[in-house]
């Protein structure tokens, strides 16, 4: 029972993070595209005016609107997840629809929570162990939407890559505090930095910047801090190498996309990350029973 309450209970939060972390990903896309302009680069006129109004808003004066007709969203209409349903997709004061992505971070993020806490590969009894999974769980929210904006417009925000990277280096000094061997476990982080960063880094290099963004390199930093361990950091390249072959493989085979086609890898290094903290060690004790048997 105490794990239903708690699994509900985390769902909610989570989704209301997830409602956050959306509203957080339209308004950096209003800022880049400000800055874009001012840049003198090409901007799309009307995803300009549409997004622009967000950011004439002051932390203060902040509230959620209605992208296509400015209007601001009442209370009930900001429930999340269930607003979405009642509405059936679409706003309430065009008609139009607004797609699936408010629903699918909101649904995801709660997600998140809720899996984490079943999979959790630590007791949650002390004070500090409690923090931790409360540092994952903020650092999911930085994830959903590094994970969204990078899968939408093929870019890293700095401003939440460095969130995400300070609350990493909490995470990763709290098990240092505590640590008998901490010099063994800094070189653990020193490999999972060379592998979650250092590699794309030296790929960075060597292409001069084609083959990979240098903002998958400063993931990267942040990634390693939170698996701790050099061999969980290969465990998440792999997989994240492994869902996107997944990913693009059928539509190379179907000739929808070719070998040129890009294809934002940040949303893979998040995924390969996540599962290899959760079930990271379970993958390693059944590679081990095989080799080893």
């Amino acid at each position: 029972m105490d794990t239903v309450f708690i699994s509900v209970s985390l769902f909610i939060i989570g989704a209301a993070l997830g409602s956050f972390a959306g509203a957080q990903v339209w308004r950096l896309r209003a800022r880049q595209l400000v800055l874009d302009k001012q840049a003198g680069e090409k901007v799309s006129a009307r995803e300009y005016k549409r997004l622009v109004p967000l950011t004439k808003q002051s932390i203060f004066t902040d509230h959620s609107i209605d992208l296509d007709t400015g209007k601001r969203l009442p209370w009930y209409d900001l429930i999340p997840v269930l607003s979405w349903l009642l509405l059936r997709g679409r706003s309430r004061f065009s008609g139009k629809p607004i797609g699936y992505f408010e629903f699918l971070i909101e649904l995801g993020v709660g997600v998140f929570f809720v899996i984490s806490f079943l999979l959790w590969p630590e007791n949650l009894v002390t004070p500090l162990q409690i923090i931790r999974f409360a540092l994952w769980l903020l650092a999911g929210v930085c994830l959903a939407i590094l994970f969204a904006y990078d899968a939408k417009w093929f870019l890293l925000p700095d401003r939440i890559t460095f969130v995400f990277v300070i609350l990493g280096l909490l995470y990763a000094g709290s098990f240092l505090v505590t640590s008998k061997t901490p010099l063994d476990l800094l070189v653990s982080i020193a490999g999972s930095l060379v592998i979650l960063s250092g590699l794309y880094l030296l790929l960075y290099i060597i292409s001069r910047g084609r083959w990979i963004g240098f903002g998958d390199i400063k993931l990267g930093v942040g990634l390693a801090l939170f698996v701790v361990d050099w061999r969980l950091a290969f465990i998440a390249l792999f997989l994240a190498n492994l869902y996107g072959t997944l990913l693009v493989l059928p539509g190379l085979i179907s000739g929808k996309l070719k070998r040129s086609t890009h294809v934002p890898f940040g949303p893979l290094l998040i995924l390969g990350m996540i599962t290899a903290v959760l079930v990271g060690n379970n993958i390693l004790n059944w590679y081990m029973s095989i080799i080893l048997p």
